[in-house]
């Protein structure tokens, strides 16, 4: 196993357990920076509660959860993660659909909040650049002034990557960011995550195949809350276990 100090994100050892059941039992996972992972696994895995516990939402019961090699998340509240620099993106998206494509991404970028610093702020030449970047990034600039509201459904998903893209997170967890897309959009997605995994750590958790492929990243099967598999696509989905327990199903 690699040292923490050279990972993103490290996790040892970890368990934890509702009402007798483990939802996580004895999981270790790393991911390096800039690095890329996609997590597969039948549901009821512990996908989500892994994700939880990385963004201080449920305390583990036993192990190590590292960020950037030093800072212990189970000793932090969710905000005080988020602050560190580690952005959720959830299934369904949250964006502010009567505000304009710029509009979401300009409230989300990192800022001083207090009630003056909002209602006297007006965006520098250094935000103007920076907004139009991500815009650039998750393929929206054709649409920035339109209300967020008139956007398909795969393009709300990429304003919400990247609104948090304007948090400027080192770590970023993206929960089947997919789902529901065009075949278009799926495959424009997966080189979107690719690009911003070059400056970035990104976790995705993922059930369609086909888009995990195109990720062309390293992947970790999960099942019963521990690792069942790891390494490329072609190699988790040749394990015969995780055909028996996953695939083959």
């Amino acid at each position: 196993m690699a040292k923490a100090s050279d990972t993103m994100l490290y996790l040892d050892g970890v368990s934890v357990a509702f009402d007798g059941f483990k939802a996580i039992n004895n999981l270790s996972i790393i991911v390096r920076p800039a690095e890329m992972l996609a997590i597969i696994g039948p549901n009821g895995a512990g996908k989500t509660t892994m994700m939880d516990i990385i963004t201080g939402k449920t305390r583990p019961d036993s192990g190590e959860v590292l960020f950037d090699g030093r800072t212990d998340l189970t000793k932090l509240d969710e905000a005080a993660i988020a602050n560190l620099g580690i952005g959720r993106k959830f299934q369904k998206p949250t964006v502010f659909e009567s505000q304009t494509v710029w509009d979401n991404i300009e409230m989300a970028l990192k800022k001083p909040r207090g009630v003056f610093a909002t209602l006297f702020y007006s965006a520098s030449a250094d935000d103007v650049a920076r907004i139009d970047e991500i815009l650039d990034t998750v393929r929206l600039s054709a649409r920035k002034n339109d209300f967020a509201a008139n956007l398909s459904h795969g393009q709300k998903q990429w304003l919400e990557i990247g609104m948090l893209l304007a948090q400027d997170p080192k770590l970023l967890l993206v929960d089947e960011p997919v789902a529901g897309m065009t075949d278009s959009e799926t495959v424009e997605t997966a080189k979107l995550l690719k690009q911003i995994a070059t400056t970035r750590s990104v976790v995705v958790v993922e059930h369609d195949m086909s888009f995990v492929r195109d990720l062309g990243s390293r992947v970790t099967c999960l099942a019963e809350g521990s690792v069942l598999a790891e390494g490329s696509l072609g190699q988790v989905s040749a394990n015969p276990v995780v055909i028996e327990r996953y695939l083959g199903r």
